[in-house]
C-alpha cells in the first residue's frame, strides 16, 4: 500500500490510461478525484473497488482546456479535501494528421488539453502543496514527445512540451519538498490505440524489444511509485515506459 491515506486528483480519468491509474491508486489506499468531461464507462467499477478498500472515488465534470472553470473545480476539490497529495496531468487527445494538412483547430485543440491543461491545473495545486511543503506530481508524456512521429506533430509537441514544463516546474518547487516527474508511455493497448489498423499495430508491436504490448496498469504502476514517498529523492525525470520502445 505505497500511497496509503493519500488524496489524489486525475484528469482524464474516465478511461484509457486513466482508468488504470485511478483503479491502481483506489486498490492501494488512495482517495481519488478524477475529472474528464463525461464519467465514463468505469465509475460503478470505481465505486466497488473504493468500497473494498475503504477509500472514495469522486467524479468532477470539467473541461480542462477551459482556464476559468477548470479552476473553480481543482479549487472546489482543493477545499473538499483538506488537500491534494498526488496530481496526475493525465487528460489527452489525438487529432492526427500530416502537417501539410492539419487545421489551425486540431493543432491548437491538441496543444490546449494536452499541454495548457497541465499548466492551468499545476497552477493551483503546487500552491496548494508549497504551503504544506508535501506533494506529488507526474504529467503523463509519450515516447512520441522524444522521438516524433510522422503524421502526429500537434501530439508531439504537446508531449514534448510536456517534458520541458516537468522539468521547469520541479526546478521551481523542488525546495518545497514538492516533487514533480513525467512518464513516457509506449504503446499502450487503449481506446485511442485500438483506432489503429492491424498493420499499423503490428508494425508497432515489431518495434517492442519486450515483444508485448502495454496495458494501462503498466504506466499506473510506475505513477505510483513516483507519487509514493519511495521515491523521495526523485524529481524532474522522464521514465520511459515502453518495454524498451525508443531506448
Amino acid at each position: 500500500m505505497l500511497i496509503d491515506g493519500k488524496k489524489a486528483l486525475v484528469t482524464g480519468g474516465s478511461r484509457g490510461i486513466g482508468s488504470g491509474i485511478v483503479k491502481t491508486f483506489l486498490r492501494n489506499g488512495a482517495s481519488v478525484y478524477y475529472i474528464s468531461r463525461k464519467p465514463g464507462d468505469y465509475l460503478e467499477e470505481y465505486k466497488k473497488i473504493a468500497a473494498e478498500n475503504g477509500v472514495e472515488v469522486i467524479y468532477k465534470e470539467g473541461n480542462v482546456a477551459d482556464e476559468e472553470t477548470i479552476t473553480a473545480t481543482v479549487n472546489e476539490i482543493l477545499e473538499e479535501s483538506g488537500g491534494i497529495d498526488i496530481l496526475v496531468n493525465n487528460a489527452g487527445i489525438a487529432k492526427d494528421g500530416l502537417v501539410m494538412r492539419m487545421s489551425a483547430e486540431d493543432w491548437q485543440d491538441v496543444i490546449n488539453i494536452n499541454l495548457t491543461s497541465a499548466f492551468y491545473i499545476s497552477k493551483v495545486v503546487s500552491r496548494s502543496m508549497i504551503k504544506r511543503r508535501t506533494g506529488a506530481i507526474i504529467n503523463v508524456t509519450s515516447i512520441v514527445g522524444l522521438v516524433g512521429n510522422a503524421g502526429q506533430s500537434n501530439y508531439a509537441a504537446s508531449k514534448a512540451g510536456m517534458i520541458g514544463f516537468t522539468k521547469s516546474l520541479a526546478r521551481e518547487i523542488a525546495g518545497r519538498n514538492v516533487r514533480v516527474n513525467a512518464v513516457a508511455p509506449g504503446y499502450i493497448q487503449t481506446e485511442m490505440t485500438d483506432k489503429l489498423s492491424d498493420d499499423q499495430q503490428e508494425g508497432l508491436k515489431a518495434q517492442i524489444p519486450m515483444g508485448r504490448v502495454g496495458e494501462p496498469e503498466d504506466v499506473a504502476n510506475v505513477i505510483m511509485f513516483l507519487a509514493s514517498d519511495l521515491a523521495g529523492y526523485v524529481t524532474g525525470q522522464v521514465i520511459r515506459i515502453s518495454g524498451g520502445m525508443g531506448m
